[in-house]
């Protein structure tokens, strides 16, 4: 019986991590389908109305698109509040008990500041600043969710020493900072999700050179690692780090191919794809070097 409630549980905390990295991608389509005022109003979106109207001014396509982005934080939501529930009533639980609580509470309080941020977006007119902001937190909330994971049901671990530990907190702050100039790559362009939208102001060109040039040195400082962690006899580092450096090799070509051939809509979604998976390949990393409790599972 507590295998089956085991086997539930990890579901339930993997369904977390799954939509948390989902909601950046849906966020993403609202913004390349030009949706992002396709609810004009917020908490409502239209006046007197919390669901999309026959015949709005948006326009049908644009306000649905807009508003399965909201619905699909409500299901969040519950499913945070799920997991939340499942951390309190634990009775046996590794490394604390309070650790795994505290992180589900940061993913329900994560979430519904996605709700304020996301009125705030609406309310500004979709101002490049709360936008970018969308995605950060979403970012971070899916690093609560991998690690909320990790507590519940365990991980491997292969703890380094030497140059690759010390090499490894650069790897994770140079990736946070790839994500980061994205989102003022993409608020300096032409995807802002509405034709009106304030726009950075910054050259579109040049931050897009500076994107790159970290891109460039995130893949030498990760191919550095696989040489460091496959010569030290590190199997378990080296094939998660050689696991990063495909998604990000095949990240880095998207952003490339959409560069020179003007931003394609769909380009520009997978790259967003490729930006959650990035990070989540690179915070598990990161988990799994530095802690991990090796089949440690939530048992009630």
């Amino acid at each position: 019986m507590l295998a089956v409630k085991g086997s539930i549980t990890a579901r339930i905390y993997t369904l977390l991590v799954f939509l948390q990295g989902a909601l950046i991608v849906t966020g993403g389509a609202v913004r390349v389908t030009g949706s992002g005022l396709g609810c004009p109003t917020w908490p409502e979106c239209t006046p007197g109305s919390y669901t999309p109207v026959p015949n709005q001014a948006e326009g049908q396509l644009h306000a649905w698109i807009e508003f399965g982005n909201r619905l699909l934080t409500f299901v969040l939501l519950v499913t945070a509040l799920a997991v939340f529930i499942i951390s309190v009533r634990a009775t046996k639980l590794a490394p604390a008990k309070n650790r795994t609580r505290f992180l589900a509470l940061l993913q329900i309080l994560g979430i519904l500041g996605q709700g304020v941020l996301g009125g705030i977006t609406v309310l500004t007119d979709l101002h490049p600043l709360p936008v970018a902001g969308h995605l950060i937190l979403s970012i971070f909330l899916v690093s609560g969710a991998i690690s909320l994971r990790n507590e519940v049901i365990g991980i491997e671990k292969e703890i380094p020493s030497g140059l690759i530990k010390f090499l490894l907190p650069i790897y994770i702050w140079l990736t946070l900072a790839v994500i980061i100039i994205g989102t003022i790559v993409t608020g300096s362009g032409p995807h802002a999700g509405d034709e009106q939208a304030q726009r950075f102001g910054i050259d579109a060109r040049v931050i897009s050179w500076l994107h790159a040039d970290f891109v460039i040195a995130l893949l030498i400082l990760s191919a550095l690692m696989y040489l460091i962690a496959t010569q030290n006899g590190l199997k378990l580092l080296s094939r998660r780090i050689g696991f990063f450096l495909l998604i990000a090799t095949g990240q880095g070509s998207i952003g490339y191919i959409q560069y020179f051939t003007g931003l394609p809509e769909v380009l520009v979604a997978a790259h967003l794809l490729g930006a959650t998976l990035v990070w989540g390949s690179a915070w598990s990393l990161i988990k799994m070097a530095n802690s991990g409790y090796r089949l440690q599972r939530l048992t009630s």
